[in-house]
């Protein structure tokens, strides 16, 4: 859980006066907030699936030559598999997706497996001191770089659904920008 400083105002009408919340008592679990990070960030990529219309699927984008929707979230799944074979070679990754008919009940799935594939990347790293196996910097950087990837595909998919003439409305993309909901999804916050 993030911890919460808050910083009394010692007088709040100078320039420079900070407010914020009190220290809690208990300390961050860094590898625990680093997994549930992660695991945000999938939930995340779920509920972008779910709010996407079907109809564009497969549709493709005009300003996009290579990708579409579908071969998107393939990728994405497959990347974590890349990855995966080369930092746990001991455990067989996840299966990869076919970019050319997989489904979106497939790609849920497969994202879904290919996180919690991730996960146990994470948890064998801190264990091993923060390092990844063929992976620099560290743990941190391998957890942001992976939600970066995640975000910047998801910005295409939500730029190409609206190119498609299915744009997801304001309140359909707020869900994708409510961390602390989808956070407390997957940690029980």
């Amino acid at each position: 859980m993030p911890i919460r400083k808050r910083v009394e105002r010692t007088d709040a009408g100078k320039p420079g006066a900070v407010s914020g919340y009190r220290n809690r008592k208990e300390p961050i679990d860094h590898g625990r907030a680093l997994v549930e990070a992660y695991l945000t960030n999938e939930r995340i990529n779920q509920v972008l699936l779910d709010l996407l219309d079907p109809k564009i699927w497969r549709a493709q984008p005009s300003c996009s030559k290579r990708r579409n929707i579908a071969t998107t979230f393939a990728h994405m799944h497959n990347v974590r598999c890349m990855r995966l074979a080369m930092s746990m070679k001991d455990d067989e990754p996840p299966a990869r997706l076919d970019r050319a008919d997989v489904t979106r009940e497939e790609a849920k799935g497969a994202l879904a497996q290919s996180a919690l594939a991730m996960v146990r990347l994470i948890e064998r790293s801190l264990a091993a001191g923060g390092h990844v196996a063929d992976w620099r910097p560290d743990v941190v950087g391998l957890v942001c770089a992976a939600i970066t990837h995640d975000a910047h595909h998801r910005g295409q998919i939500c730029h190409w659904a609206r190119q498609l003439g299915a744009p997801l409305t304001p309140e359909q993309s707020l869900q994708m920008w409510e961390w602390d909901k989808r956070w407390k999804e997957v940690a029980g916050g």
